[in-house]
């Protein structure tokens, strides 16, 4: 939740949430108006990576979308939660340098992370900003 209060980005975005549950339709819509889309329904990924207004993907680093990122040139915004996808991160981030990872706290209760409020905002800053310009890059060059 606090992942929808925090968020204040001035750039433009596509954002899918996979679950029509998880996020609440109160005014979010609205609030995002003329800045970004929302689409609570599955989308063709890939499709949506190759398109050129494409500047960065705020992914949790799974192999799939972390692959698929990349070979199309977009940067990550990484995002990991489990399983393999810190591991992933890493990668991209420290290793490819193809990627920034968002700020996040300690885990926050079995199978959860504390994130604060303004993180994916500052991230996307970032990714999109000066300090990201070489991640961007090199993703590209990657693709």
């Amino acid at each position: 939740m606090r992942l929808v209060l925090g968020w204040k980005c001035p750039h433009e975005f596509l954002w899918v949430i996979k679950s029509k549950t998880w996020c609440p339709k109160d005014g979010l819509e609205e609030r995002v108006k003329g800045k970004g889309l929302i689409v609570r329904d599955w989308v063709e990924q890939r499709r949506v990576l190759a398109h050129p207004a494409v500047g960065g993907f705020l992914g949790h680093c799974g192999w799939n979308s972390g692959l698929e990122s990349l070979s199309m040139g977009v940067p990550l915004l990484a995002f990991p939660m489990d399983a393999e996808q810190p591991l992933n991160a890493k990668q991209v981030v420290n290793e490819l340098k193809a990627g920034l990872r968002v700020e996040m706290g300690g885990p926050s209760g079995w199978g959860k992370l504390s994130i604060q409020r303004h993180s994916i905002s500052n991230g996307v800053r970032e990714l999109m900003g000066e300090n990201g310009k070489k991640v961007r890059i090199t993703a590209e060059e990657l693709g």
